[in-house]
């Protein structure tokens, strides 16, 4: 084994990147700037949305306005989530949290998404599990499925 050549726990533990092989940045395959508007959103953004929405729906809408107890309607939160990211998304391609992180949720070409791609997208997004599966240009099964990105306004 030369110098030059990884370990082969560096493939294994730590990815392609930390054994020196360049990936590019997240969403050079689709034809995205690295950096500033139209760039895939970093997962802090990503995640800061969620967050926000997240809240929206458990604290403001169902115990303030429904008057509901998430611990006794645990199916509440979910329920007003998945309902005003369909109804957000599909009309204005971002929820809440998206607009105040600066992102939005964009078709493949750049415009905004359909409506049936939004509802496959939300299904999913509430399932939890596919938002956990992603790739290198940081697109979750969620948006593979319903050819959508997420990106920096």
């Amino acid at each position: 084994m030369s110098g030059n050549e990884p370990r082969w726990t560096q493939t294994w533990l730590g990815g392609l990147r930390s054994a020196g092989v360049d990936l590019g940045y997240p969403g050079e395959r689709l034809g995205l700037p690295q950096d500033g508007s139209g760039s895939i959103a970093r997962w802090g953004r990503r995640i800061g949305a969620l967050v926000i929405d997240w809240m929206i729906c458990t604290w403001a809408i169902a115990q303030l306005l429904l008057g509901l107890n998430p611990a006794e309607a645990p199916w509440a939160p979910v329920l007003i989530f998945a309902l005003q990211y369909l109804i957000l998304v599909a009309f204005i391609g971002q929820t809440f949290g998206h607009r105040l992180m600066g992102i939005r949720v964009a078709a493949m070409d750049g415009g905004d998404p359909r409506l049936l791609p939004v509802v496959v997208r939300t299904v999913l997004l509430c399932l939890a599990v596919p938002a956990l599966i992603f790739d290198r240009d940081h697109r979750g099964v969620h948006d593979r499925v319903s050819n959508t990105m997420v990106v920096r306004m």
